[in-house]
Parts: structure tokens; C-alpha cells; sequence
């Protein structure tokens, strides 16, 4: 178990001498440790994350080697902003959230998408709820709803001209070009899919003579390979990553790890 294995980490590490936010021992097992209580079968959402696959490899050839991240702690600097734009989309999920149970089912889902002019496929929209509705609820909670959104803008297009309009936000587009961006930084060998040498890339090739501790990347990947396939589809982490940004808290990550 992953919880078991953050005990046997200090409260906090250092990847170039100072303190680490992403390995705080507290803010790693409440945010991670209930992303892992549920897990379906590694084959339930081939069609969906074979799409995303596709999509991520064509943003890659598309940014031609351009890119606003060029280490991990430029994403870390960026959590701050990254969390205000992605707590904007609370205003939408609790307008569909008629009943005001803390989820959007299907019936209030659909009208959300109708709303923003959103049109899928009922097929589409059928996987986008099951892939994201982790726990089985057949409710979409707050967390769950931020990345249907964002596989939305994505399989949309997010270059769209009519995306922004849609989604009723410039902000939200850019957070969301930026969490995209971020996942072109970690998948190095462009194929859409992150594996644990991307990872290990990520993490040294910025300060190679400081290389990161290999049971800190190893932690890192299994926080996203969620079906335990040594594969990480865009959709596994969006689920990841929101959770570093900590975007259930108004506890700010600290960048000193103080």
C-alpha cells in the first residue's frame, strides 16, 4: 500500500537540498490515499484513454519542442495559480448540482453539456462519466468533475476557437493548456502515455548532477498509474496532479517546505 510506504518517508525531502512540497508525509496521505480506494478494471476505459493517447501525441508534435516548464520546480512555482483557476469551476458544478448532493449525476451532467454547447456522443459522454467517477458513486463529485472538463477541452480541441466561448472562461482554457503542457513535459518520448523512465527524465534531466532519490519517483509514478498497467494515460494524471496542485484545500503546498 502506498500509505504504508509514505510512513517509512520523512515528513518532508529534498531534491537540491531543500525541503520537497509534493513529499510532505500529511498533504501526500490525505489527498492520495483516497484516489487509491477504488480501482477498476485496467481494460474499462481503452476506448476513452486511446483517444487521449492520440490527442497528447498530436500536441506534442504540434509544440514543436516548445515549452513554458522546464524543470519541476517550474511546475511547483505554478501550483498557486493553477489552483485558483481550477477552484473557478466550483461555480459551474454547483450551478448543475441541483440537488446540492456534492455530485452531478448523469440527468445534470448532460444539462451542463448542453449548456456550454458541449456536443458528445452519448457513447463519448457514457465513458467520460464511468472514467471519472472513480469511486463508483454514479455521481460526479467536485474533484471528478475538473477532469471530465479537462478530457473534454482536450478531445474537443482546446485550440478550438470556439472553446474558449464554450467553456465560458479564458482562464480556465489557460489552466488547462498549462496542466497539458505539464504532461508533455513529463512524457519525453512523445507517445502520448507517461512510463517510469519518462519519469525518472522528468526529474534528473533539469539538474543532472542532483539526481532524485529512485523511491521518490517511484512514489511519483504510482500516485498516477492508478490500474498498475506501468502505464499512465492523461486521464490518470489529471487525477494525480490536481491532487499535488491541492485543489480540495485552501491550505496553501508550501514551496519551502516549510
Amino acid at each position: 500500500m502506498l500509505i504504508v510506504e509514505l510512513e517509512l518517508i520523512p515528513h518532508c525531502v529534498s531534491f537540491k537540498g531543500t525541503p520537497h512540497p509534493w513529499l510532505s508525509l500529511k498533504y501526500l496521505s490525505i489527498k492520495v490515499g483516497s484516489m487509491l480506494c477504488y480501482c477498476r478494471s485496467p481494460n474499462k476505459y481503452k476506448r476513452l484513454d486511446a483517444k487521449l493517447e492520440r490527442k497528447m501525441v498530436e500536441a506534442k508534435k504540434g509544440s514543436s519542442g516548445h515549452h513554458n516548464f522546464k524543470s519541476i520546480d517550474s511546475i511547483i512555482m505554478k501550483f498557486p495559480q493553477l489552483r485558483d483557476g481550477l477552484k473557478n469551476i466550483r461555480a459551474v458544478f454547483e450551478q448543475y448540482d441541483e440537488d446540492s448532493s456534492g455530485t452531478i449525476d448523469r440527468d445534470e451532467l448532460n444539462k451542463c453539456l448542453q449548456k456550454l454547447q458541449l456536443h458528445l456522443m452519448e457513447e463519448e459522454v457514457e465513458d467520460l462519466f464511468h472514467s471519472c467517477d472513480i469511486d463508483g458513486s454514479e455521481g460526479i463529485q467536485f474533484n471528478e468533475f475538473i477532469v471530465l472538463l479537462c478530457l473534454i477541452y482536450l478531445l474537443k480541441g482546446p485550440s478550438s476557437s470556439h472553446t474558449t466561448s464554450r467553456l465560458g472562461s479564458p482562464q480556465l482554457e489557460a489552466t488547462f493548456d498549462a496542466i497539458i503542457e505539464v504532461f508533455l513535459f513529463f512524457d519525453k518520448n512523445g507517445d502520448g502515455k507517461l512510463n517510469k523512465s519518462d519519469m525518472v527524465k522528468a526529474f534528473n534531466d533539469s539538474s543532472p548532477r542532483e539526481k532524485s532519490p529512485s523511491h521518490i519517483t517511484r512514489i511519483r509514478f504510482k500516485e498516477m498509474d492508478r490500474d498498475r498497467n506501468g502505464k499512465v494515460s492523461f486521464r490518470e494524471f489529471l487525477f494525480a496532479f490536481i491532487n499535488w496542485v491541492g485543489i480540495d484545500t485552501d491550505e496553501e503546498v508550501p514551496l519551502t517546505g516549510t
